[in-house]
């Protein structure tokens, strides 16, 4: 690679192994032999070249000393002397320790030790310094988070090792970046920053502006980097930054382009201050005006022009009356588009079904029976099944879904505890659970007290309710009766949200009551049985609801007049029948996500 800088012209030879070389000059030409057995006579030195021969096995350079320092806010800085500017210094990250290599230099035998500093209360531990062929090797033990910085001012090579601040090392975290360019080796010595960013734009074909104020010169030595990381480097340590429009790359001093920017956007508020204000009624379709409006007048969220911008609510037509800039007005409207949209809807279908003990185990083994291969019907609570329904195809091992807490094939619900409600999830079908109703009711094993279905919008209650309200009398303020009525329901809350992966996220809440006479008061007591609790389903998915319990004793006498009073013989005719029935009410609540095509059907 060949490049000139002011009034020097620098050659860089990239060889794939390091070889003996040497430099002479014939008339007006310089000759570089490589790999030929360089004479000790014939050398010469070319400023500016990184690689110089030796003659008599003597060093190009020396290091006269090492120095160590604390700066300010505990920045350690480690100086290096070296015997002249030409000298090529190597730094790299081995682990937690700085490597300095000077190239082709010898050290002293003095310099040759450790420095303990450890106690000056700075990133850096110790320094450690060797004589590693023909080179001279420095470590620097550095501990914690920090940032390094390496410069050279004439035959001084000064190693900047800083602290980061928590702030900072969060910053650094974000601002990461992953270098993808192609890759390439730069080694120069004192050469002109807007030279190195000339050969940068040459070899990624990038139309680069760079600003007059850009000056200075950089000595850098980067092996096989990517170029996009090349180019960082230079510009953080020169105080540059970069700006890309399109394919076109602006560098120019930080502050300066922080200067531009900041002035543009004032450019831009003084033209948003000074742009005529303009009128617009926004209809709003699915959402409230009036929710649509305290959006854009929340404070912080700069959706309005500060001081300029206004937003009305007419209520009639459920219409925004929005003033503002033009511009401001287009980013409103989209704004309200992308919120303006209808509501999914679910239709909350419920079955309050009374039925006997019989019924609700043999529903159990049932429904297990039905369960089939893709789980679309059948209770996945089931285990395994001992008997199917006619023509329906069953698995013999179906996966359980939830926890089986006891044969579950014989009863739908768990052993029951008076005064609980239990619930059970099962995927049945709605044919499949109708057909099995529908059964229950010829078979008089129970009855469908009733079948509500709701339909509400995501995240709001729906509310079923199934009972009566009973009137008793209450004495009134100045004298006499007055009715009143209280509430003896089974009530059904249920706020549906639909996930983004269409399933329903049900907050269930069942209470039910019934009234009880207490003596020596004419107002009935309610007793009360709730429960509230939140399921995932999927679509179309039932949730079964039980435990609570209804039990019905009876006892009647039948008789012959006279006889059927006889001593010792009288019960020969005389029947007496007691009749002891315990019925569950079970509410099966199915949610069904509603789509647009139901809706068109």
């Amino acid at each position: 690679t060949a490049i000139e800088a002011g009034n020097k012209t620098r050659v860089v030879l990239n060889l794939v192994a390091a070889v003996s070389h040497s430099i002479r000059t014939e008339n007006n030409l310089v000759v570089v032999d490589i790999g030929g057995g360089a004479s000790s006579g014939s050398t010469a030195s070319s400023p500016g070249t990184a690689s110089v021969a030796r003659s008599s096995g003597a060093a190009a350079s020396s290091v006269d000393g090492i120095d160590f320092r604390r700066g300010d806010e505990g920045k350690a800085e480690v100086i290096i002397k070296l015997s002249n500017d030409d000298a090529v210094v190597d730094m790299r990250t081995e682990g937690n320790k700085l490597v300095l290599e000077v190239l082709d230099s010898e050290l002293d035998g003095s310099l040759a030790r450790k420095l303990d500093v450890a106690d000056f209360a700075t990133p850096v531990k110790s320094i450690e310094t060797t004589s590693k062929g023909n080179n001279v090797r420095i470590e620097v033990d550095a501990v914690g988070d920090y940032d390094h910085l390496a410069y050279q001012l004439d035959n001084s090579y000064v190693l900047e090792v800083r602290p980061m601040t928590r702030q900072e090392i969060e910053l650094a975290k974000q601002e990461k970046r992953i270098f993808t360019g192609d890759r390439l080796s730069l080694n120069f010595q004192d050469i002109e920053v807007r030279s190195v960013l000339q050969l940068l734009a040459d070899f990624t074909g990038l139309n680069m502006v760079v600003s007059d104020t850009v000056t200075g010169n950089v000595t850098l030595r980067l092996k096989n980097v990517p170029w996009d990381q090349a180019m960082d480097i230079i510009l953080r340590t020169k105080g540059l930054s970069m700006r890309q429009t399109e394919n076109v790359v602006l560098i120019a001093p930080t502050q300066e382009i922080t200067s531009w920017e900041k002035n543009e956007l004032e450019a831009k508020k003084e033209i948003r201050d000074l742009a005529p204000l303009r009128s617009e009624l926004i209809q709003i379709n699915y959402a409230k005006a009036e929710d649509m409006a305290n959006l854009l007048k929340q404070e912080g969220n700069q959706l309005l022009t500060p001081e300029r911008g206004n937003v009305t609510v007419d209520v009639r037509t459920n219409s925004l009356l929005v003033q503002d800039t033009g511009e401001k007005l287009e980013e409103i409207r989209e704004l309200l588009a992308k919120l303006d949209i209808p509501v999914r809807q679910v239709m909350i279908e419920s079955r309050i079904v009374s039925a006997t003990d019989d019924f609700m185990k043999d529903l159990g083994v049932r429904l297990g029976a039905t369960q089939d291969k893709n789980q679309e019907i059948g209770a996945s609570r089931f285990g395994t099944v001992t008997g199917s329904l006619p023509g329906l195809d069953w698995d013999t091992n179906p996966t359980p879904r939830l926890v089986d807490n006891g044969d579950l094939l014989v009863d739908l619900l768990p052993a029951a505890s008076f005064g609980g409600i239990d619930i059970v999830l099962g995927n049945i079908g709605a044919h499949i659970l109708s057909l099995e109703l529908e059964a229950m009711q010829q078979e008089e094993k129970g009855e469908i007290i009733s079948n509500p279905r709701v339909i509400t919008s995501d995240k709001n209650t729906a509310i079923i309710k199934e009972g009566v309200e009973i009137a008793y009398q209450s004495a009134a303020d100045g004298g006499g009766t007055d009715t009143e009525f209280k509430e003896a329901v089974l009530k059904l809350e249920v706020t549906p949200q639909i996930t983004p992966d269409d399933r329903v996220l049900m907050e269930l809440s069942i209470s039910k009551d019934a009234a009880t006479l207490v003596a020596g008061s004419a107002e009935p007591a309610i007793s009360k049985q709730e429960v509230e609790t939140t399921v995932l389903v999927d679509n179309g998915e039932t949730v079964v609801l039980g435990g609570v319990f209804e039990r019905t004793t009876s006892k009647a006498e039948g008789k012959v007049p006279v006889f059927g009073d006889l001593p010792y013989v009288g019960f020969l005719f005389k029947q007496t029948r007691t009749v002891d029935e315990n019925r569950e009410l079970l509410i099966f609540v199915t949610p069904k996500i509603i789509r647009e095509s139901m809706k068109l059907q």
